[in-house]
């Protein structure tokens, strides 16, 4: 079953498991280990921090615009979004937790008072995709949950929802189509059929391993796990 075939109240659970796994991992950093470098694009924890929490305020202005029809877009621009995540990384370890508070408190209460109209209401994501305003719930999901592993203290892909793994890992597919990449690429999860990411192809690689392992390398975050078998080693990008 897809995420996006639960009830739409199941939905928003599992964003807010997700958003207090991510809390859980949060509150177990010291302030000083804010600054630590993660494995992601350079960033520290407190560019990560920043990230989710900005990203918590952008996904208030779709439901905002959904409730009022004016289109209010999750960032102004790509550039404006990157210096929002810079200034937040600035801010010391007691503002950075209230930013990420504050921002999950007004998500959460947006969620809740959306006029049951508005959940269909079209808005664009910051990458051009025009989506209803229920598709949040996967947005923050996907968001939180792998972003918990991210900040590096303890966050694994095995503590996700088989829902939640089954759901990236169709995104990540999808988007690899979308692309053009993944050529001759094939993913083999434990007791499921093989997923070929280009079926026309022939089979250059093979990855396998159980759900969480597989799931983990297609999202970029390391061959934990997963027995490769060709020439690749890391895998395309999707996002």
């Amino acid at each position: 079953m897809s995420f996006h075939d639960l009830p739409l109240a199941e939905r928003l659970l599992i964003a807010r498991r997700g958003t207090a796994y991510f809390a859980q991992r949060l509150a177990e950093l010291t302030d000083e280990q804010l600054y630590e470098q993660i494995a992601l694009d350079g960033w520290s924890r407190r560019h990560l921090v920043a990230h989710v929490g900005y990203n918590a305020a952008a996904l208030c202005r779709l439901l905002d615009w959904a409730t009022s029809g004016v289109e209010t877009p999750m960032y102004a621009s790509a550039e404006q979004r990157g210096r929002e995540i810079a200034e937040g990384a600035t801010l010391n370890g007691t503002a950075l937790r209230n930013l990420f508070d504050h921002t999950v408190a007004r998500l959460d209460e947006k969620w809740r008072n959306l006029p049951d109209a508005a959940w269909s209401a079209q808005v664009r994501t910051a990458q051009g995709r025009l989506v209803p305003a229920s598709e949040t719930a996967w947005m923050r999901t996907r968001e939180v949950w792998i972003h918990a592993v991210d900040l590096g203290n303890g966050g694994r892909f095995g503590d996700f929802p088989g829902v939640v793994l089954d759901s990236l890992l169709t995104d990540i597919v999808g988007a690899w189509k979308k692309k053009d990449l993944g050529g001759g690429l094939v993913l083999e999860i434990n007791g499921a059929a093989p997923i070929a990411v280009s079926p026309e192809s022939s089979i250059t690689t093979k990855i396998s391993g159980q759900p969480a392992a597989v799931v983990r390398w297609a999202a970029g975050r390391g061959a934990v796990g997963v027995a490769l078998d060709g020439d690749i080693g890391e895998p395309p990008r999707w996002l």
